[in-house]
């Protein structure tokens, strides 16, 4: 048997220990840098948040790693052990996964904004010029309409788009019976479903489909980058609630997500496309409200609708799926 030298033996151990240290959580050691996992629209957002918080005296010294992919999948990540300080998801139930899991404090929603960091609204993306004369909820089930949404069971983005439809349907004066049919309905003209938001966004773009659902947001930011498509908000319509949460105790991700409710990163959260959570904000004044602006509270909250609609076994949306072959595994 061979022998290794002391010297080489102790070089092995300190690098041993080194990758240790290195692989260990910052949320623990406080270090300098803060890991984001995030859903898949906001990077172009965060190239400039992170920067103009590394500016501040606050955030001097700290850098960023990021990740950005479906909400749904980005939770599960974090919660089999991809190592995060600071999540940004697209809906709630993303981050209770994490409070489950011990990783996010219970508390973490106890905020002047609830947790949430930007809002948005439920759109409906077409071609240039709108074609097949898409104006409303009702245009999407009619024959011949081609529509594409994420998949629910991957994508926050496409379970805002469910209750979003659904919703609409109950603010119209439908029963929630006849709500859940034109959900069928709906699904039955969808002719795609990515993974993500940004992915079914590019697929449409590629040419497929007549109409995509949409966070407002990503329309208005590639209207803005000259691609030929326009966006209705239906007068009826659910208001996006994006949730941000602290894994663990990174000092830097605490100042980073005080610091994203902020009047400047507020102001920056708007110019590209997502509404401010929080009042004196300029930007704000582009957006406007429709006349049937509902939230998830109208629908009883995200615990319910998750167990209503997105059950494993039982769910309203996992038979629909199901029934039309479409994955429903997550």
């Amino acid at each position: 048997m061979t022998r290794r030298p002391a010297a080489a033996l102790a070089l092995l151990l300190l690098a041993a220990a080194a990758l240790l240290s290195a692989c260990g959580s910052s949320s623990s050691s406080g270090g300098k840098n803060v890991a984001l996992i995030a859903y898949s629209t906001p990077q172009a957002a965060y190239e400039k948040l992170t920067a103009a918080f590394e500016a501040t005296a606050e955030g001097k010294g700290f850098s960023f790693s990021q990740s950005y992919g479906p909400s749904g999948e980005q939770s599960r990540a974090v919660a089999n052990g991809l190592h995060a300080d600071l999540v940004n998801f697209s809906l709630e139930p993303d981050v209770e996964r994490l409070v489950k899991s011990g990783q996010v404090a219970a508390n973490w929603n106890q905020t002047p904004t609830k947790g949430m960091v930007t809002n948005s609204l439920d759109v409906i993306v077409v071609r240039k010029g709108n074609p097949k004369h898409i104006k409303s909820w009702a245009d999407l089930i009619k024959p011949g309409v081609q529509v594409l949404t994420p998949n629910p069971f991957t994508s926050g983005a496409a379970r805002w788009n469910v209750v979003g439809a659904y919703g609409a349907q109950l603010k119209e004066g439908k029963t929630k019976a006849q709500a859940l049919e034109y959900v069928k309905a709906l699904f039955h003209n969808v002719v795609s479903q990515d993974s993500s938001a940004r992915n079914a966004l590019q697929t449409f773009l590629a040419g497929r489909g007549d109409a995509l659902l949409d966070y407002e947001t990503e329309a208005i930011q590639d209207v803005k980058k000259g691609a030929a498509i326009e966006y209705v908000i239906p007068d009826n319509t659910i208001q996006i609630e994006n949730p941000v949460a602290v894994v663990g105790g990174s000092e830097g991700a605490k100042k980073f997500a005080d610091y994203l409710v902020t009047p400047p990163a507020q102001q920056i959260w708007a110019e590209h496309g997502y509404r401010p959570v929080i009042k004196g904000v300029a930007a704000a004044s582009q957006f406007k409200n429709p006349p049937g602006l509902f939230t998830i509270a109208y629908l009883g909250g995200w615990k319910k609708v998750q167990k209503e609609f997105f059950e494993k076994e039982t769910g309203l949306v996992t038979k629909i799926e199901e029934s039309l072959g479409v994955s429903t595994s997550k």
